[in-house]
């Protein structure tokens, strides 16, 4: 899919229509703290292998992207909605 690398989207800090410049959002590493992590890396510490089967041939085909959309004007990101499935992404050239 081809995306035009600047959009003119509303901006919910300046209310009105501006220009963005869109960017991937960077994925981030898991939590280490959450009270199932703490779990599942307690299960893991010892056991040799995994502690449940481990599911193959099930993922998905596609990845989740998420967008942020950055103002031209006062400089500030946000994202619509929870991102959508695509498999390839391309930035049209200007």
């Amino acid at each position: 899919m081809q995306v035009p690398k600047k959009q003119r989207k509303y901006c919910p800090f300046c209310k009105k229509h501006t220009e963005h410049t869109i960017e991937e959002a960077k994925r981030r590493a898991r939590r280490q703290d959450t009270k199932s992590q703490r779990r599942f890396l307690r299960k893991l510490k010892g056991y040799g292998s995994f502690p449940k089967e481990n599911p193959k041939g099930r993922e998905k085909p596609t990845r989740k992207l998420d967008f942020r959309y950055k103002c031209s004007v006062c400089g500030k990101r946000h994202s619509i909605g929870k991102g959508f499935r695509i498999k390839k992404l391309e930035f049209q050239k200007e």
